[in-house]
């Protein structure tokens, strides 16, 4: 069948460039006799790949001198249970509820202290961002919680929250790495690779210094420690080598491609033809309030759920893959991420124009 165009969520499209670069090392990575699947964790080798990787999302990222970057694993649902045992000292944070990500990781806070929920947009299936320039931010709060884009609900955030002096956290999933990112108005920025960087296994979390202390809950598993990594240089176990490696390559290849400002703007090219299209169809609709738009998922339905399972099933046999939206929300979805080229999205929006053209009541 050879490639095909895929616009699952994750785990997602990665660069054809670096995909062929790793085959070529698979059995050898430079001269070295082994795969990169094989080497040890602590092999000067590995180090050199690790610091790469490191110094390369440090200048893609502008990530400041008192950011640490580290390398770990459990997926971001992880990360729900860990923000609350290292950085919820007084037992109080205020999530904004946007879509599944940001309930479950509320829901896990909520086993450590008080979850607030200060805004939330499931009252309209999480099709909007609600407005966040004034919310009722609890003065004991340790932290303000985000899931930045929302990949279930194709909605992100275009406008930050004022946190009202609070540190922000951010899960930034299915946006990392798509876009420039001022990493100072953050505490902590993190993102499982699996959908923009890299395979499933590995994620990226990004912590001012200041926030990495002992002083974590009661209890606090030392694998579930920041400054155990931290302090490890993300090599206290035996990471996800190989899935560390990948993302190296990635980097290097967002850097050669002009890096994040040529991203964005390739991005915004791409999501613009596909709701441009949707905009003006009869046939099929966007299911997002336009100023909450995400330009790396875009959902779409007929309105008729039997139509929506004959145009997944027809754009699965042209070549257009992983089209289904999620299973709480059905329709269809398309993930346009940094690997998914422009053709691939110009060739889908040419295809349903085609199947609207047959269906035209």
């Amino acid at each position: 069948m050879g490639r095909v165009y895929n616009f699952s969520a994750g785990p997602a499209v990665l660069p054809e460039e670096v995909l062929a670069e790793a085959a070529e090392e698979m059995m050898d990575y430079r001269g070295c006799g082994m795969s990169v699947m094989e080497m040890s964790h602590r092999s000067k080798m590995f180090q050199q790949i690790i610091d790469e990787a490191e110094a390369d999302i440090r200048d893609l990222l502008a990530i400041p001198d008192n950011y640490k970057v580290l390398f770990l694993q459990g997926g971001a649902s992880t990360q729900f249970a860990m923000v609350p045992m290292n950085l919820m000292k007084n037992r109080v944070a205020d999530y904004i509820v946007t879509g599944q990500w940001a309930k479950k990781a509320c829901k896990e806070a909520a086993l450590f202290g008080t979850a607030n929920v200060v805004a939330s947009s499931e009252d309209e299936t999480f099709s909007y961002i609600p407005d966040c320039s004034d919310l009722p931010i609890d003065k004991d709060a340790d932290y303000v919680y985000i899931c930045e884009n929302n990949t279930i609900y194709g909605t992100r955030f275009h406008k930050l929250p004022d946190t009202k002096g609070k540190f922000l956290v951010a899960d930034q999933s299915s946006c990392f790495l798509s876009e420039p990112v001022d990493v100072s108005k953050y505490g902590m920025i993190y993102g499982g690779v699996q959908k923009n960087v890299g395979p499933a296994g590995v994620v990226i979390a990004i912590i001012r210094e200041d926030l990495i202390t002992d002083d974590v809950l009661p209890g606090t598993p030392t694998m579930l420690r920041y400054k155990i990594h931290a302090d490890a240089g993300s090599l206290y176990n035996t990471p996800p080598c190989y899935g560390i490696y990948i993302c190296g390559k990635v980097f290097k290849w967002l850097r050669k491609m002009g890096g994040l400002e040529v991203m964005k703007q390739r991005n915004e090219e791409k999501a613009k033809i596909l709701y441009d299209y949707l905009d003006g169809s009869k046939f099929f609709k966007g299911t997002v309030r336009k100023d909450s738009r995400s330009l790396m998922n875009v959902p779409f339905i007929t309105g008729d759920a039997e139509l929506d399972a004959e145009f997944i099933s027809a754009a699965d046999r042209e070549g257009f893959k992983n089209i289904k939206g999620h299973r709480t929300v059905g329709g269809m979805r398309a993930s346009i991420y940094n690997a998914m080229p422009k053709e691939g999205v110009e060739k889908l929006v040419k295809f349903m124009e085609e199947f609207e053209k047959e269906h035209e009541r």
